[in-house]
């Protein structure tokens, strides 16, 4: 039986998904496709009302739609939690929506930082977007002791403290290089330094030579930032592996099978960004 998923966003066209699925589609030798649509969030309550007459499995959801879908789906805990969705499924004519950066992201540490897990009591979080919001939210459930954010948007920043209770505090930018000095983790979720984005500047030589560095970037695939702390020596985490992890859950909720992220494929993406 033919089997279609897709992604769905706003512009949908530089999404990598549809290659990343196509190779486990093509691996598993499933018959099925996953789609690229650009939808808008106008467009989005109708096609969410009348999804099960759509013939797809499900979708994932990029910008601009992940916090809008929230209203039109039943959520898990973990998208309840962040109110944002990147992954719908259909159950019982149920639409179903999670959150899967979080695992993403964690899979991503556990790939590329084996011995993260042992570097959580000061973590320092660049940005309060929503990719900040899952990165905040699998640390605390790993047992991070404590998780300072440091962003420019006072106002944003103090919501996710409100919302992630007292492990979390929040720091002007202009202090980031006092959360530094005793950071056994740094994590960018930012857009700076990425590609056509202004360049992201700090003192990388501040860090702990223990630290983790890791950047959700993924175009290029080594920022600036993971460039200067791999000269210093210090363990780096790409953002290629929160995207390849984080597409796991909803192949497995779609198609029956659970696939790998192996090396062959995070070269094939890479090779794919690179042009």
């Amino acid at each position: 039986m033919f089997a279609s998923a897709a992604i769905w966003g706003y512009p949908a066209t530089y999404s990598r998904s549809p290659l990343i699925h196509g190779l486990w589609l093509h691996q598993h030798k499933i018959s099925g496709a996953y789609l690229r649509r650009d939808v808008t969030i106008d467009a989005m309550p109708d096609l969410l009302h009348n999804f099960k007459n759509l013939d797809l499995k499900g979708v994932n959801l990029t910008l601009p739609l992940k916090e809008a879908a929230s209203a039109y789906v039943r959520l898990d805990d973990v998208a309840a939690k962040l109110q944002a969705v990147n992954t719908l499924w259909l159950e019982d004519d149920i639409l179903y929506g999670t959150n899967t950066d979080v695992a993403g992201f964690l899979g991503s540490l556990d790939e590329q930082a084996p011995q993260w897990r042992s570097y959580l009591e000061n973590v320092v979080v660049l940005g309060s977007g929503g990719a900040a919001k899952a990165v905040i939210c699998g640390l605390l459930q790993a047992g991070a002791e404590r998780i300072t954010i440091v962003n420019r948007n006072t106002e944003r920043a103090e919501a996710l403290v409100r919302l992630f209770g007292t492990k979390t505090h929040h720091m002007s930018w202009d202090k980031v290089d006092d959360a530094l000095m005793t950071a056994d983790m740094l994590v960018n979720t930012t857009s700076l330094g990425m590609m056509g984005q202004p360049p992201l500047a700090l003192d990388i030589n501040r860090l702990p030579l223990t630290a983790i560095v890791a950047d959700i970037v993924y175009v290029p695939l080594e920022t600036n930032l993971l460039k200067q702390a791999r000269a210093a020596g210090l363990a780096t985490v790409d953002g290629l592996g929160m995207l390849l992890h984080q597409a796991v859950p909803g192949f497995t909720k779609w198609f029956g099978v659970t696939p790998r992220v192996t090396p062959e494929l995070r070269e094939a993406i890479a090779a794919d960004l690179r042009g």
